[in-house]
């Protein structure tokens, strides 16, 4: 018999995307340093009535897990240290270094209710810096291509199932289910499958990828400067115009429009993917000038972007923020995990 918590990400606000979704509370990201991320318990208070009922998928998975015989809770964290409080519930034993671990027995499993992405990686968040030892503390059992152990496993239930296909979240990527009652039977039945995951000099984590780049007011990409690396790699030097930047451990970035950036990236092969978007003028036998868009791409352990300009926009895993200097993502080989069918 498993313990379950089933996991709820709440607002200050009602708001259509829920926590995480534009820097409102729980882990939204608003700047590029750890001291400018946003969360529940930094965010003002709001006027209004706040949601405290189970959602109804929530309510239908707690349902099916008990059912099964499980024993269920439902809570709802609008701060990192309610976040924090049910994580450390799947804390190990004591070790002998003194360090907080995961527990690879342990028989509590953890649901996380999403409304976006960007819930899921607040969650990923916290269970990194609850697990990830201080450089001066590595212990020998920790893998020599890491700098976490291996996270627990936890299960996704999406929030909004009737808008999977269209959404292409991480869940519809990874053909996780979405129907509460699948939920509850691969939490409980399925395997944990393990992926890949990206930290980053900010104090933060990836999980899907970023983009980074301008738009005017309808949209339209602008141009912006910035060196950018992977591994040894330069796809550029900082010199010429960009208009995206795409960095991928899976596929949410990987188009912009009609244009193809990414690959085929694969949130389970160790390698993050990074491709940037440059206008190339070119002329035609009748000297007339034209705009194509050459894309460069590159594969590897860690990537870097070097912004020229004073601020360059972007999105990671769904979270908008303002890059002002430089940051460098690196891959957590199988790090973190779900619950699979």
């Amino acid at each position: 018999m498993y313990d379950v918590v089933l996991l709820t990400l709440g607002s200050e606000r009602d708001a259509p995307g829920g926590c995480g979704g534009g820097g409102a509370c729980c882990g939204g990201a608003t700047g590029d340093s750890p001291a400018q991320e946003t969360t529940a318990a930094d965010a003002p208070e709001q006027t209004g009535e706040r949601c405290e009922t189970p959602r109804v998928p929530v309510l239908a998975c707690a349902d099916a897990l008990t059912a099964r015989g499980a024993r269920v809770e439902t809570v709802t964290a609008r701060s990192d240290k309610e976040i924090d409080e049910v994580l450390a519930r799947l804390d190990g034993p004591p070790r002998p270094d003194g360090l907080t671990w995961p527990d690879p027995d342990s028989k509590t499993r953890l649901v996380v209710a999403t409304a976006s992405d960007a819930q899921l990686r607040a969650v990923l968040r916290r269970l990194v810096r609850r697990y990830a030892p201080p450089p001066s503390r590595r212990p020998d059992d920790l893998a020599s291509n890491r700098t976490v152990p291996d996270l627990p496993p936890v299960g996704v239930l999406p929030l909004d199932p009737a808008r999977s296909t269209a959404q292409r979240d991480l869940a519809a990527q990874l053909g996780l289910p979405r129907d509460p009652a699948a939920v509850a039977a691969a939490v409980l039945d399925g395997t944990a499958r393990r992926l890949d995951l990206l930290r980053n000099d900010g104090g933060s984590v990836t999980l899907d990828g970023a983009l980074l780049g301008a738009a005017d007011d309808q949209g339209r990409p602008l141009h912006w400067r910035g060196r950018v690396e992977v591994d040894d790699t330069v796809l550029s030097n900082g010199d010429e115009p960009l208009l995206a930047c795409a960095i991928g451990n899976a596929g949410g970035y990987a188009r912009l429009d009609d244009v193809a950036l990414l690959g085929a990236p694969d949130p389970t092969d160790g390698k993050v993917e990074v491709a940037v978007a440059v206008p190339v003028v070119t002329r035609s036998a009748l000297g007339r000038k034209r705009v194509r868009l050459e894309v460069r791409r590159a594969r590897g352990r860690a990537a870097s972007v070097l912004p020229r300009d004073e601020k360059l926009p972007y999105l990671d895993d769904g979270v908008a923020g303002e890059l002002s200097r430089k940051r460098s993502w690196w891959t957590e080989p199988g790090a973190w995990a779900v619950w699979a069918a």
